[in-house]
């Protein structure tokens, strides 16, 4: 063969070997997209089987309460069906069934205790919530749907207080959810005497945990008050169906809740995590401070311009100097932290959920269950401590089902940061070594 012909059968190999690497990339690109249905299938097909003895009994619409229950659904909570597990979680809790479910963040956890809070003609459902801002959030929420609701915590007046407690005992009340913290329920022997007057008279109608994972050491975000929450089903055992709600919680975690709760035979409802509306990214997180600021302004006055988000920071003082600093650049941004006034949180929180403040500098205590629907961003400041907190936390964007981003700015100095905080915590070193996979394996985000 001759120059010229061995010329010609090189490129004819060289052709045939970029369509072949050509449709080796089509081929590897098509195996990662089988391979996630193949995941996703799977997933739903466990949670399917798990669950499915309790979807079959629970999931009709033949109880005796159910044209009420739809007809509140309409009318109440403008909504014309039901999302996935709703209606059964709610007709088990109606059957005075205990019930664990697992349900992602913007699922639609907390319909499940406001709809049959409303279904009784008389009393009312106790919902005990870790966070004062999440008791606002659900409170605010209640009150443009017009159902009566409270909440008792250490901003609470004497009036206030004594206002809520008749309300307990009245057959004619108008309250039908009542919001308490655990620490309101483990300190307050007034408040646990009346309850029991509420009980004994038949107004108390069910109990509602939000979080309640921060029951299990084995958690990702343990509470020491919530371990005083198994005292309730002794104290109120006939009549009274405890619901227990959270977004992140494995079996054990489960099976550890139930034992403290005293609810060993509760019904466990698991729904699909998959959120396909939020976008999942990680950044570098610059070491220069006012280098990371710069991108931050950039980010709020270019690709989140005049949308609602949430920036969360590791502390109290990093929350305050990045709110500030934005502050005066022009941003509606506000600090939000455990060390607020109370009332200072409150109107910091109104004033976020109606559109005058464009984004809350939250620490965690800006938390669990926040609920507006626009949330655009998340923007994650520091490392999240676990994967779990991450999601949850991260999960706040998107509850309209519109595409939310959710920025996570990664450094290596926050490794230590939190390494130093979650040492003591029985799963904290491990659930932190999680939270970094995520950060460094590309395939772990979308």
């Amino acid at each position: 063969m001759n120059s010229k012909g061995i010329g010609q059968e090189l490129n004819r190999i060289s052709e045939e070997l970029t369509d072949i690497d050509g449709r080796l990339l089509e081929l590897k690109k098509r195996r990662q997209e089988l391979q996630s249905k193949k995941q996703q299938l799977e997933q739903k097909l466990k949670l399917s089987t798990e669950s499915r003895e309790v979807i079959k009994d629970f999931s009709t619409e033949d109880f005796p309460w159910s044209p009420n229950v739809r007809h509140i659904l309409k009318s109440t909570f403008i909504m014309e069906n039901f999302r996935d597990y709703q209606l059964a979680v709610i007709n088990a809790t109606l059957s005075n069934e205990d019930v664990i479910l697992i349900m992602s963040t913007g699922g639609g956890k907390s319909l499940c205790y406001q709809l049959p809070a409303l279904v009784a003609q008389k009393g009312f459902t106790l919902v005990v919530s870790p966070l004062i801002s999440l008791m606002q959030d659900q409170l605010l929420g209640l009150k443009r749907y017009g159902v009566h609701s409270a909440m008792l915590n250490q901003i609470s007046s004497k009036e206030q207080i004594s206002s809520i407690q008749d309300m307990m005992i009245d057959a004619k009340s108008p309250l039908k959810v009542l919001f308490v913290t655990p620490e309101k329920l483990a300190k307050s022997k007034r408040f646990m005497a009346r309850l029991e007057k509420s009980y004994t008279l038949g107004m108390l109608q069910r109990i509602a945990i939000d979080e309640v994972h921060c029951c299990s050491q084995w958690g990702h975000d343990f509470r020491p008050d919530y371990k005083f929450l198994g005292i309730l089903r002794r104290q109120f055992p006939d009549n009274v169906p405890i619901l227990g709600l959270t977004a992140t919680a494995t079996r054990s975690v489960i099976d550890d809740v139930k034992n403290i709760l005293n609810i060993p035979a509760a019904l466990t409802f698991k729904a699909p995590f998959n959120r396909p509306n939020l976008i999942y990214e990680v950044s570098p997180k610059p070491t220069n401070s006012e280098e990371f600021f710069n991108i931050l302004l950039r980010l709020l006055n270019g690709r989140f311009k005049d949308q609602s988000g949430i920036i969360y920071c590791f502390s109290r003082k990093e929350s305050e100097e990045v709110a500030s600093k934005l502050s005066s650049k022009s941003v509606k941004a506000l600090s939000y932290h455990a060390d607020l006034d109370p009332l200072v949180r409150s109107k910091v929180h109104e004033s976020w959920y109606s559109g005058a403040c464009q984004v809350i500098v939250a620490t965690v205590a800006f938390g669990m269950g926040i609920d507006k629907p626009d949330v655009r961003f998340v923007i994650h400041h520091s490392l999240a401590k676990s994967l779990e907190n991450y999601y949850q936390e991260s999960g706040r964007a998107g509850r309209d089902g519109g595409e939310a981003v959710c920025l996570l700015f990664y450094g290596f100095n926050d490794i230590f940061r939190q390494s130093s905080l979650v040492c003591t915590e029985k799963t904290g070193v491990d659930n932190l070594m999680v939270m970094l996979k995520f950060c460094h394996e590309k395939k772990l985000c979308r």
